[in-house]
């Protein structure tokens, strides 16, 4: 909302408080609160654009059921009380693959209804969720198990050996018993100190 809208409903509301009404002013508080707080972007851009995510020939007026449950779980939508489950039989009852905006509508208020979850939070969440895609990518679980796994100094048997004693692979000669053909017997010391002018 522009400051200059908002500042003009403000000195109304003043104006009003001091007329003597009370309440007015409260409730038009209140959805100036809602108003600021809205999305930037309307419900059905967002769902011009779920319903192109993931299908290049889409034209942005139907949507599936697949990438709905892509929407509502980037919205968070999804909790104990709403599943893909329940999304999944509340779409059905259309019989289609594809439904428009209109039925999509339908198909959240019917949701809402069921689940007793208020339809105006939902269409808030949704509309206010950003651009489909990956929103969050998280580093995993599974570090602390790969550390594990690629820590040489854990190794035994014949695997120890591929490694030298900083951690480092040996390549080749850690993997096969390599002839040292140099002459030299192999407890021998002074390896490589001939000088080869005598």
């Amino acid at each position: 909302m522009l400051p200059s809208v908002v500042a003009h409903r403000a000195h109304n509301m003043s104006e009003a408080g001091a007329n003597g009404s009370s309440e007015a002013p409260a409730a038009e508080l209140a959805q100036l609160a809602l108003e600021e707080t809205a999305p930037k972007v309307s419900f059905s851009d967002q769902f011009k654009a779920f319903s192109k995510f993931g299908d290049t020939k889409s034209d942005g007026k139907l949507i599936t059921l697949s990438q709905s449950d892509k929407w509502m779980k980037q919205a968070k939508v999804f909790d104990k009380q709403i599943t893909t489950t329940d999304t999944g039989i509340h779409f059905k009852k259309f019989k289609a693959m594809k439904i428009t905006l209109a039925d999509y509508n339908k198909f959240l208020e019917d949701l809402a209804k069921t689940k007793k979850v208020e339809l105006a939070q939902i269409k808030q969440k949704m509309a206010g969720c950003g651009a489909p895609g990956v929103q969050q990518v998280s580093a995993g679980k599974a570090a602390a198990a790969v550390d594990r796994l690629t820590d040489p100094s854990k190794y035994t048997g014949s695997h120890k050996e591929r490694f030298d004693a900083t951690g480092k692979g040996k390549g080749i000669a850690g993997r096969r018993n390599l002839v040292d053909d140099s002459g030299y017997v192999s407890g021998y010391q002074h390896k490589d100190t001939y000088d080869g002018a005598h």
